[in-house]
């Protein structure tokens, strides 16, 4: 058999070669992979979980601000973001278009629904990019951002292609103007990446930005090549961190009465500016704060208003309400005798001449006489006899000339001017030399308080959210006694004898059913290069006074400038600000016109584990209001906390367990309402201000569902006037 003869062919062996070639290149490669994993240097692992892994933002909440109450003051709430899809590959069916078709119309409906030109809102409807290109969506930045469901809801019915919505949180100031100019407001701001972060811009949101602003949390998870969720894959959450709330010191109620009192002497009066202050005298707490002009913290919205707080950045000349202090001054030195004569009129400081406000004076009168009329020459005698150096150190004890340390920012210290002769003796009566409103309420609150003074401070506490951990809780600080208790109290008894003497200047602010004790100010404004204006709608008119005398549980100080009075007194629109707002909060504090001459208090102690009934006898017998809330038996918690000392008639509640009985709420103040609801922990929404008219459950049922409760309150204001306009059938009103 014949042999087959061998052929080499180079086309199989080229083929083997090189297919053989790049499958030992394949498998090199393969194995190199596999034992370093990279490739060009870079980690597969990374450039897979790159690609594949996925992270969705959540955005945390900016903190809350509240009153003393735990009534919200700013808020974030949901609100909208306008997007515009302009790319037309967003559209797969013409018939249902999901981009701008019609740019000039969309920019024409929108211009009624957001703030912002027509024309720039086509130009942003039209945008192209370097290449000329569209880019896929477009937003309006602040004019887009914060829209509110209504209006969000208004521009869906126009069904305009490609305008979309998102949620978004925006800043809320649930009460309008409401101490704006302490409160500030927040904006959102575009970040560097795109994002946006509401940021403080003014005022306390300003101050504690750092403290209200959260820190955002995320979710990570991962998609296979089309975006689906990977069935089994681990997702890793890093929650949200909110901010933090801060409680303030504020009052919503007597913040509340301080804003409506203050809008109706603006309408009235049209003053240039107004400035006033509502504080505890014990604590140092600031109740209540606001001036006019002002704004919505909402909108910005403010006619030829200054962006600070006047209260604490603006100084003065105080006019008269320094007297209080050179009297207490005169006092605590021994040298006042309100029965010794002097002569009023004129007083001679080298070659200038101090005045009264009448020129020619009232002839040889006494201190006291002198003080009640609001005589400069009484307190440039005074000076004489007090000394010069003894004066200003009594000044510097109050306060004047250095910063209170009130936790807010930017406060001013005023000046005390001391350099001639005449600055000494204009300074005792509040000319020449500058302080500030809080400088005023601090020193008064020595007055009011037995000889000590009170640091004024509004944040009570700062607290996180989530745990309910108070992280700084502020206490009250006493900054020094700059009088004894015996100068104190002889200087409320003057000061209330200017409001009932004869030819007392304050006779406007007496209340009918309060002792009212306080200093008027009529101060010349200066108008610089040592010129003053003059005339009567060319002061600044004020009061700075407390209530009631014998135990002052409220201060107060009000200033009204450059008010337009067609022929009223100077002190008749300070008045409708500080008789209403004292009166009317006053009696929202419990603080009862009969109680008043001799102020009685009792201690309470911590009754935690003892038997509610018979603490409710024992406080009963004390004098105090004891409300058990719960079916009795053992307490576990009570309000207010003890050991304290209250003054007797106010509430005290013992929370027990089991379901709770309703009491009659008729007459209760907003704060005892307050104080119930918590301890119960009830749905209870409240309605009106003020003190309690109706509730819509009846006393004495036993709750013990969620069921709603209505509780409506009305101001005394509000009572009277319905008494008035609906008299009982068959009597008259007079």
């Amino acid at each position: 058999m014949k042999k087959k003869r061998f052929r080499f062919q180079w086309g199989a062996f080229l083929l083997l070669f090189f297919y053989g070639g790049l499958f030992f290149l394949l498998f090199s490669r393969m194995f190199m992979l596999q034992a370093t994993g990279e490739v060009e240097g870079q980690e597969l692992a990374a450039r897979a979980a790159a690609k594949y892994s996925k992270e969705s933002a959540i955005t945390a909440s900016r903190g809350k601000i509240y009153d003393t109450n735990g009534q919200v003051i700013a808020e974030d709430t949901l609100s909208y973001r306008l997007i515009a899809v302009i790319n037309e590959k967003a559209t797969t069916d013409a018939k249902k278009p999901r981009h701008v078709v019609n740019a000039e119309k969309t920019a024409k409906i929108l211009a009624e629904y957001i703030p912002m030109d027509e024309e720039k809102i086509y130009k942003q409807l039209t945008r192209v990019n370097d290449k000329g290109e569209k880019p896929y969506q477009v937003e309006f930045g602040s004019a887009g951002r914060g829209i509110s469901h209504e209006t969000m809801s208004k521009i869906k019915a126009e069904k305009l292609p490609g305008v979309l919505f998102v949620n978004d949180l925006k800043r809320y100031y649930p009460n309008g103007i409401f101490a704006s100019h302490l409160i500030g407001f927040a904006l959102k701001e575009e970040n560097k990446d795109g994002t946006f972060t509401t940021k403080g811009k003014m005022g306390l949101e300003l101050t504690y930005n750092k403290e209200l602003t959260g820190k955002d949390g995320k979710v990570e998870y991962e998609t296979d090549a089309f975006s689906y969720l990977l069935p089994n894959s681990e997702k890793m959450v890093t929650p949200a961190k909110d901010g933090d709330d801060i409680y303030l010191t504020l009052d919503k109620t007597i913040q509340s009465f301080l804003e409506e009192s203050m809008t109706v002497v603006e309408e009235e009066y049209n003053p240039e500016s107004m400035t006033a202050i509502v504080a505890d005298p014990k604590t140092g707490k600031i109740l209540a704060m606001s001036q006019r002009p002002t704004f919505n913290p909402d909108t910005r919205d403010g006619d030829n208003m200054k962006w600070l707080n006047e209260a604490i950045e603006e100084t003065i000349e105080p006019g008269s309400t320094m007297k209080t202090f050179t009297l207490a001054s005169a006092i605590d030195t021994g040298v006042w005798d309100p029965n010794r004569y002097y002569p009023s009129g004129q007083y001679r400081v080298h070659d200038r001449v101090i005045n009264d406000y009448n020129k020619v004076g009232w002839g040889y009168i006494t201190y006291l006489q002198g003080f009640q009329r609001s005589s400069n020459t009484a307190m440039a005698h005074l000076l004489k006899l007090i000394g010069e150096d003894v004066f200003f150190d009594y000044l510097d004890r109050f306060g004047f000339g250095k910063k209170t340390g009130i936790d807010l920012p930017n406060e001013a210290t005023g000046t005390l001017l001391s350099n001639y002769p005449v600055e000494r003796v204009t300074t005792t009566f509040g000319q020449g030399s500058t302080v500030t409103p809080i400088q005023l309420i601090q020193a008064l609150t020595a007055i009011a308080n037995d000889g000590k003074m009170m640091q004024p401070y509004v944040i009570d506490r700062i607290v996180d959210p989530l745990t309910g951990k108070t992280i700084n809780k502020h206490e009250p600080v006493v900054k020094g006694q700059p009088v004894s208790a015996d100068t104190a109290k002889q200087v409320k008894e003057i000061l209330a004898s200017t409001l009932t003497a004869e030819k007392g200047t304050a006779t406007d602010f007496v209340l009918d059913d309060y002792e009212v004790a306080g200093k008027t100010g009529t101060a010349q404004i200066p108008l610089g290069n040592g010129r003053y204006s003059w005339g009567s709608n060319e002061f600044l008119y004020s009061f700075l006074g407390m209530a009631p005398v014998d135990n002052p549980q409220l201060i107060m100080y009000v200033s009204v400038k450059r008010p337009k009075l067609k022929g009223d007194a100077g002190s008749i629109p300070v008045s409708k600000i500080f008789n209403p707002v004292m009166l009317n909060s006053l009696k929202y504090l419990n603080v009862n016109p009969e109680d008043v001459k001799h102020v009685d208090d009792t201690s309470i102690q911590d009754y935690t584990g003892q038997s509610a009934e018979a603490i409710q006898v024992g406080l009963a017998n004390d004098g105090l209001k004891p409300v058990i809330v719960g079916s009795g038996g053992k307490i576990i918690d009570q309000y207010p906390k003890g050991p304290q000392k209250l003054v007797k008639g106010n509430f005290v509640f013992l929370k027990t367990e089991g379901d709770v009985t309703l009491p009659d709420f008729t007459n209760w103040s907003l704060r005892n309402v307050l104080a119930f609801k918590s301890m119960a922990n009830l749905e209870i929404e409240v309605v009106g201000e003020g003190f309690v008219a109706s509730q819509s459950v009846s006393a004495g049922t036993v709750i013990s569902d969620s069921s709603p409760i209505v509780v409506k309150l009305k101001t005394p204001a509000e009572s009277f006037k319905q008494d008035v306009e609906t008299p009982p059938e068959g009597e008259t009103t007079e």
